[in-house]
């Protein structure tokens, strides 16, 4: 069981604000239409670019449904009818949401932090590796692959690497939302229906195919912890929309 959670951070955080104001913390205990998930998500962003709302975190599972980034090709799209399929406005290319997984809407003003992408990006990867390393996974990045990744060892086998969590951001007058998906226990062949992020030479892991078996609360518990040491203190808030 992992330790209980505080709501400050041991050290200064990596990507903090420049203030003391807390990030709301939302978890949806139903699964989310992603429509509907996506008009709160932009719904909100703006409203914390014109000063009405603050920051937000918010945890929850989509149905399974297919989403296409803004670099998405279509043939990687392998089957069409298999689940509902969405045009996002995030970058990256075609993933999979569905039961099992945490998905993370990350609605953060880097205007309070900083106004970097590739920081910002390298923070959300440094958010999920915390997180991991809390049961002793190592999750790595890889320069020319987005996401974080878990290398695979198997007697008399030549090692692999499995992706475990994948991250796509948008960024409207210095406000992100969409943000990182992290697979609990989903199932794993309903990534056969696409190229996950257009990579065909690696597969998809998740904690449980990893032996673990991790509950949705204690993977949110580990992200909230890890989330205090990378962008600051949370603030239990509730889901938006």
């Amino acid at each position: 069981m992992l330790d209980r959670v505080l709501n400050t951070a041991t050290t200064a955080p990596i990507f903090g604000r420049d203030d003391s104001e807390r990030v709301g913390w939302a978890v949806s205990q139903a699964p989310v239409a992603y429509p509907h998930a996506v008009a709160a998500m932009e719904a909100r962003a703006a409203a914390i670019a014109e000063g009405r709302a603050g920051e937000l975190v918010w945890l929850l599972e989509h149905p399974p449904l297919y989403t296409a980034g803004v670099s998405a090709k279509p043939s990687d799209l392998l089957q069409p009818e298999r689940f509902p399929v969405f045009a996002s406005g995030r970058g990256g290319q075609f993933t999979y949401h569905g039961p099992g997984q945490r998905v993370a809407y990350v609605m953060l003003d880097l205007t309070h932090r900083k106004k970097d992408v590739r920081a910002f990006v390298a923070a959300l990867e440094a958010w999920v590796i915390g997180a991991l390393a809390r049961f002793n996974v190592a999750g790595e990045i890889r320069p020319d692959r987005v996401g974080v990744w878990v290398e695979r060892r198997v007697a008399g086998a030549a090692p692999r690497e499995d992706k475990i969590a994948a991250i796509g951001v948008k960024l409207r007058r210095w406000v992100s939302f969409h943000g990182i998906s992290l697979n609990i226990e989903p199932e794993l062949a309903h990534f056969s229906g696409i190229v996950p992020c257009g990579v065909t030479e690696h597969g998809v892991t998740s904690l449980v195919d990893l032996g673990l078996p991790i509950t949705m609360a204690e993977a949110d518990e580990a992200l909230r912890a890890s989330f205090l040491d990378v962008f600051g203190p949370v603030a239990d808030d509730a889901p938006p929309g």
